[in-house]
């Protein structure tokens, strides 16, 4: 474990300062890897390539301007990860299970993002865990074991970005790719006590990675410091220039809605409401009653997309997973098409939420801690549908989200789409503001 928290913003100075190189930065990531109990952050790693990937970002020519002014992208040089359902040429791409990691062997070209992240001098430190498929929201594995918090004995990181949490905490990684289709960045983000940033629906390429839905998946990143946040942006940006809006107001839950949230979870929501109100921001409360189709609305068109996307391989497929993508291809012609008429409906009712709020808030998990094993208790269906509760609204809206860390728990704060660089800017406002408030 890092005994310092690494920001990019420090990185960055020294390694354009030339106080710090590429590479000794890529070897103190890759002795830091691996550090939970069951040695599993990363599902594919190769120090021999990670450092001459640092010799190779060293390279890039320096310049002037830019933000750290050498020239260079806000990601040159920072150990990042990428989680382990996107090509990197030579490596295997497991979607977190033996069968998929053999049948296709090692993958012959980059993915559009390991290739944009390279061109951004980006330093991949390797290949994060992630729960099979994508599709589950607590790490667990059979095949690679279940992911667990570094520095922790039994909490689960989440998932599906379970590695991703994993090598933020243990320090491997700054910042590390994920995907979000119901919960995989904003779920595990919360779990382990750090940022997230899920990118609207639509941004970036997925050529040479794995979907789960097309309909919901989304990339983001999980880091550590919500002003390293506006760096973040970059890789799945649209090209030109986004044009920032300024938010005035936004929305808060009803209590009504945490009915079931821990009251540590509950009262961090409230004070994070609080600190919004510190930055000038007019505060509303809703009790959106109808979220309640959320779940049966998502779980299904989920369903059925993974089933289409992994036809004739279930048998080779864990039994939980199995049984969903069994569902999800029964499910008939008509029945999918009522429930795109639904989605659609209710995407338009958050564009008009957004429209009227702006912002909208709500915790990104009722509860601080998932235990390892605790879904031998707990039907890993029930754990599922509580934090889909959560989760599905924005999902079935895609708009970005940033996840506001509180310790315990964290508070998604989502905009309407495409206002990902307003959003970010936000957050990284927010944590400059609490920073100055804890004296920092």
């Amino acid at each position: 474990m890092t005994e310092r928290p690494w920001t990019i913003r420090e990185l960055r100075s020294a390694l354009a300062a030339g106080s710090l190189e590429p590479l000794e930065l890529a070897r103190q990531a890759l002795a830091r890897s691996n550090q939970g109990p069951n040695r599993n952050t990363y599902l594919w790693q190769d120090a021999t390539w990670t450092q001459a990937e640092a010799v190779r970002a060293a390279a890039m020519p320096r310049s002037e301007g830019g933000p750290f002014g050498d020239g260079r992208n806000s990601l040159w040089g920072i150990p990042v990860a990428v989680k382990d359902c996107f090509d990197l040429a030579g490596a295997p791409t497991t979607c977190g299970t033996r069968f998929y990691r053999d049948l296709h062997g090692a993958a012959r070209q980059d993915s559009w993002l390991v290739e944009r992240l390279r061109a951004l001098g980006a330093v991949i430190v390797g290949k994060t865990h992630l729960h099979p498929l994508a599709y589950g929201i607590t790490g667990e594995n059979p095949e690679f074991g279940d992911c667990i918090q570094p520095g922790t004995r039994d909490a689960l990181t989440g998932g599906s970005s379970s590695g991703a949490v994993a090598s933020v905490r243990e320090g491997s990684a700054v910042a590390a790719i994920g995907t979000d289709t119901g919960g995989s960045v904003r779920v595990p983000a919360s779990l382990g006590g750090l940022a997230g940033y899920r990118a609207s629906l639509g941004r970036g390429d997925w050529r040479g990675g794995t979907h789960l839905a097309a309909s919901f998946d989304t990339i983001g990143w999980i880091f550590r410091d919500l002003e390293d946040a506006p760096l973040l942006a970059a890789p799945f940006a649209p090209n030109g220039t986004v044009p920032k809006q300024r938010f005035r107001r936004f929305a808060c839950v009803a209590e009504s809605f945490l009915h079931d949230c821990e009251p540590e979870i509950a009262a961090n929501f409230r004070a994070t409401c609080r600190h919004l109100q510190d930055l000038g921001l007019e505060a509303h409360t809703i009790e959106p009653g109808w979220w309640a189709e959320a779940v049966e609305i998502f779980a299904p068109l989920q369903a059925s997309e993974a089933a289409q996307l992994h036809a004739g391989n279930f048998e080779h497929i864990e039994r939980p997973i199995r049984e969903r993508l069994q569902w999800g291809a029964s499910l008939s012609v008509e029945e999918i098409a009522t429930l795109r008429r639904r989605h659609s409906e209710f995407r338009a009712r958050m564009d008009d939420l957004f429209a009227t709020y702006e912002l909208v808030m709500l915790p990104c998990a009722p509860y601080a801690k998932l235990v390892a094993g605790s879904s031998q208790v707990r039907s890993v269906e029930v754990i599922r549908k509580h934090l889909l509760r959560y989760t599905a609204p924005f999902s079935l809206a895609g708009v970005p989200t940033v996840v506001i860390p509180c310790s315990p728990g964290g508070v998604q704060v989502a905009a309407a789409r495409e206002s990902d660089e307003a959003l970010l800017d936000l957050a990284a406002k927010f944590g400059a503001c609490r920073r100055g408030q804890q004296g920092l």
